[in-house]
C-alpha cells in the first residue's frame, strides 16, 4: 500500500470534513473533499481516487444512491462512514457495494486502520503458489491485474471485496470454507465481522458469475459449513488481454 494513495472524502459536515481531511493528511495520503453528489461528480471527472470515504445523509441525492451508482461504473473501493450505525444499514451499504462501513462517532485510530486496510486489500497480492492466471469453468482470472473474464471474453466488473472473495475461493477449490476462515483470508480482523458479511458478498458474486455463465452453479451453500467452489481450477500459461 502506498501512502501516497488519493482519497475522495464525500461528507457535508465541514468539522467532520476538516478533522477527517487533516487526519488523513497528516498520515501522508492525498485528499480530496465534497460537500455532495455534484461536488463529488466534479471531482471523479477529473482524477480517480483510490477509495471513497462516503457519508450517507447527504444534501440532494443520499449516500446509498451515490454507492449504487458508483459500483454501476468502476471498482473503487468504498468505506461508507455513517451515523447509521444499525446493523441492518451496515447489511445494505454493503449490499449495495461497499467495501467496509464504519458508524459515528468513531476514533481516529479506527478509521485509520480501516482505510488502511481497504486500501490493501485494494493492492494485495495474495500469497499462494507463483501461478498467477487460472482458469476454471472458461473464466480465467489474473490475480496481478485483478481482472476476470467470462466464458465469452468479455472482462467481468467485480468489486475489491468481490474479488478477493473469489480468489479466496479460486486458491481453495471443492473445499469446504468456513465463513470465519473465508473472513479471515479476505477481510481480515480491522473490521467487525459477522456472517452476513460473507453472505451477502458471496451472494453478489454468485450472482455475477451466473450471468455470465448460466447453469454453471460455481458457488455451493453447505449447510452448518459455509461455502464450496465447485469448479476444477488450472493454472493457465497466459492471461486474456
Amino acid at each position: 500500500m502506498t501512502a501516497t494513495a488519493t482519497i475522495l472524502l464525500v461528507e457535508d459536515d465541514p468539522d467532520i470534513s476538516r478533522l477527517v481531511r487533516d487526519l488523513l493528511g497528516r498520515e501522508g495520503f492525498g485528499v480530496e473533499t465534497a460537500e455532495d453528489a455534484p461536488a463529488m461528480d466534479r471531482v471523479l471527472g477529473r482524477l480517480r481516487p483510490d477509495l471513497v470515504i462516503l457519508d450517507l445523509m447527504l444534501p440532494g441525492e443520499d449516500g446509498l444512491s451515490i454507492c449504487r451508482r458508483l459500483r454501476t461504473r468502476d471498482a473503487v473501493p468504498i468505506l461508507i462512514l455513517s451515523a447509521k450505525g444499525d446493523e441492518i444499514d451496515r447489511v445494505v451499504g454493503l449490499e449495495l457495494g461497499a467495501d467496509d462501513y464504519l458508524p459515528k462517532p468513531f476514533g481516529p485510530r479506527e478509521l485509520l486502520a480501516r482505510v488502511r486496510s481497504v486500501l490493501r486489500r485494494a493492492q494485495a497480492v495474495p500469497y499462494g503458489p507463483p501461478d498467477r492466471c487460472f482458469g476454471f469453468a472458461g473464466f480465467v482470472i489474473d490475480f496481478d491485474a485483478r481482472q476476470l473474464v467470462d466464458p465469452a471474453g468479455a472482462p467481468l466488473s467485480l468489486t475489491s471485496a468481490e474479488f478477493d472473495l473469489l480468489m479466496c475461493f479460486v486458491q481453495h477449490p471443492r473445499r469446504v470454507l468456513s465463513r470465519d476462515k473465508i473472513l479471515d483470508w479476505t477481510r481480515g480482523r480491522t473490521i467487525e465481522a459477522f456472517d452476513r458479511t460473507v453472505d451477502m458478498l458471496t451472494s453478489r458474486l454468485r450472482r455475477k458469475l451466473e450471468a455470465a455463465s448460466p447453469g454453471t452453479n460455481l458457488i455451493s451453500t453447505v449447510r452448518n459449513g459455509g461455502y464450496l467452489f465447485t469448479a476444477r481450477v488450472q493454472p493457465v500459461a497466459r492471461c486474456r488481454a
